[in-house]
């Protein structure tokens, strides 16, 4: 058993690997090469009927223009990326970069670019060495129809995909899709209250050996150690916590010098947060990107409001109590994340930067009332950040009409329902 949904440390490695680009890019091209050479070995199978159809210089010629062409196509691939990725540093934010670099429809084009002028040349060399014959052009020819059709149907992926890669609205889909997804794979769960900390007196802290921030745990490995020693083990630093030498990262009731080391290869260190089980950089990053917005040199409020609609989303998958993230693991036990540190995440930045904006000042009121509606018991850490919401309007719109607009809402979802707990 997976608890809390972390997969274990090889599975992150793999999944890891297969997100650089590099290693799709060899990958397709290894295979191109392997199908360029495949010809010659598979050619004395080839009836002579077959190979006399075949003109000599058919695939020399199609190989010649594939490759010339396959040139040109990964170079503007390659342009388009960067262009992409510098846009998205500069105008949304440079923490959502990183899911444009893992974008696997960009790295399957320009893998199979790549591929396809690998495997053009070694075609192209190979002929010129006779090492096919009649037969092996065959062979090739087939190989060349076969990545032709690949590289009509990337290339047409490649160039609806191009529409909207590296745009805000992509972007925002992006980070919210990666934060719910990291809602229900990490081990969370969200507390209104916090809860009592385990005791800590007699028993043996863990502490890292590295700075940074953790980005991955295996619970599978803790629970093995666990086991084996037969105690509990409190984990004290999730993913997306900085630590240092200095910090807690696990305690539990005995051990020795060797299990504390195996405690500490559990977790995966890194000098940036990663998404996949971190939902507060998700709900960080799409604060980020409204704040961007809301500056006065942008002033785009329709993002805005896309992110507060984004941003319940993911709330709603952290407080769902049926998400497939909890544990029932008694051997390792997980800290609880505020649910006010999640609205710190990412209400605050846009109740600041959109508090002169009766537009999103208007949605981040309703916004929290939705939250509200889904965690009862958490109305009055929201009744909190509404009414200091309320309070950033009032400070900073110059129009009455706006503010008044604003109390309206307020009102409407906050003075009533606080009327109705106090009868």
């Amino acid at each position: 058993m997976e608890a809390g949904g972390m997969t274990s440390r090889w599975r992150w490695v793999v999944r890891l690997l297969f997100r650089r680009i590099w290693f799709r890019a060899a990958l397709f091209s290894l295979s191109s090469v392997v199908l360029a050479l495949l010809a010659a070995f598979v050619a004395p199978f080839i009836p002579y009927e077959i190979s006399t159809k075949i003109g000599s210089d058919a695939v020399d010629n199609i190989l010649g223009i594939l490759a010339s062409s396959m040139l040109a196509v990964t170079t503007f691939s390659l342009t388009a990326m960067v262009s992409a990725f510098s846009a998205a540093s500069g105008t949304i934010t440079p923490r959502a970069t990183q899911l444009l670099v893992e974008d696997s429809t960009a790295q399957n084009a320009l893998s199979t670019f790549i591929g396809a002028f690998l495997f053009s040349i070694v075609g192209i060399c190979a002929l010129s060495t006779g090492i096919y014959g009649t037969s092996g052009r065959v062979i090739l020819f087939a190989g060349t129809i076969l990545v032709i059709a690949i590289i009509v149907i990337t290339l047409l992926r490649w160039i609806g995909h191009l529409s909207s890669f590296g745009r805000v609205g992509d972007t925002i889909d992006r980070v919210e899709k990666v934060a719910r997804a990291a809602a229900d794979r990490c081990g969370y769960t969200v507390s209104v209250v916090p809860a009592d900390r385990p005791a800590t007196r007699g028993r043996r802290p863990v502490r890292p050996e590295k700075i940074g921030y953790i980005t991955h745990i295996d619970l599978k490995a803790l629970d093995e150690i666990a086991s084996r020693l037969a105690c509990a083990i409190d984990v004290a630093a999730m993913p997306g916590a900085f630590v240092t030498p200095g910090r807690e990262i696990a305690w539990l009731d005995r051990g020795d010098a060797k299990a504390d080391a195996e405690i500490r290869g559990a977790f995966t260190f890194d000098h940036r947060r990663q998404f996949d089980h971190d939902p507060r950089l998700g709900l960080i990053v799409l604060s980020e990107i409204a704040s961007r917005a809301l500056s006065p040199a942008v002033n785009d409020a329709g993002t805005g409001i896309a992110v507060l609609g984004s941003g319940v989303r993911v709330m709603a998958a952290l407080l769902d109590e049926g998400r497939t993230g909890g544990t029932d693991n008694e051997r390792v036990r997980l800290p609880e994340i505020r649910i006010d540190d999640l609205l710190d995440d990412l209400f605050r930045p846009i109740a600041r930067d959109g508090a002169g904006i009766v537009e999103v000042a208007i949605k981040l009121q309703r916004s929290l009332a939705e939250i509200a509606a889904m965690a009862p018991s958490a109305h009055g850490l929201l009744a909190i950040r509404a009414a200091d919401a309320l309070a950033r309007c009032q400070a900073a719109m110059a129009a009455t009409s706006d503010l008044e607009c604003v109390r309206g809402v307020y009102r409407a979802h906050w003075t009533d329902q606080e009327s109705e707990a106090g009868a």
